[in-house]
């Protein structure tokens, strides 16, 4: 019996799961320029909290420095100090309608509390995949409970939840690791 088609929610679920990961796993900042470092951050515009992408492009020219162009002139100043207040420890200067963000080198204890943040965020993930599996876990019984499989089928899926929950924490590890490596190595 391969995959059964009554588990693809959850599987979707744990995917979703593994890509937020990597979205979070990649605004840490390595120590080496990263578009994704300044993705997070809103600045308050118009009006309102914009995203930095929804008012400027930001590009690394090179591995110690970011570009960004502020497509409003009048926006510069409020990007400017968005950037300098994120908690980044970054010091944006403003050079017409760039602001450059100089990415200083990180030190020891940075790195360290960089590399925790990463495994708390991974810790984070693989709890949400132990959820997703209690529910599917859940789902399976309930499916036995109401009579549409038999006890032997039940199993069966039981097992198959538990090897997708295996896969996804392994790559929930695996992703974690590299991340690590990235930011111990700079």
């Amino acid at each position: 019996m391969g995959f059964d088609a009554r588990l693809n929610p959850f599987q979707h679920k744990m995917e979703l799961s593994i890509e937020a990961l990597g979205k979070e796993l990649s605004g840490i900042r390595a120590g080496r320029a990263s578009v994704a470092l300044l993705e997070p951050i809103k600045v308050e515009a118009y009006g309102s909290l914009m995203p930095l992408n929804q008012l400027a492009s930001v590009s690394a020219p090179d591995a110690r420095m970011l570009a960004v162009n502020v497509w409003d002139k009048g926006m510069v100043k409020a990007v400017e100090k968005a950037i300098r207040e994120c908690g980044a420890n970054l010091n944006p200067t403003i050079d017409g309608q760039v602001i450059r963000v100089p990415i200083p080198p990180l030190s020891e204890e940075r790195r360290q509390e960089l590399s925790k943040l990463a495994a708390k965020y991974a810790e984070e993930t693989k709890i949400a995949i132990r959820n997703i599996r209690r529910d599917a876990m859940d789902f399976v019984k309930q499916l036995e409970k109401n009579g549409e499989i038999s006890e032997d089928e039940m199993h069966k899926l039981s097992d198959a939840v538990q090897e997708l929950t295996n896969d996804f924490s392994r790559q929930a590890e695996i992703a974690l690791a590299a991340r690590q490596k990235e930011i111990m190595q700079i």
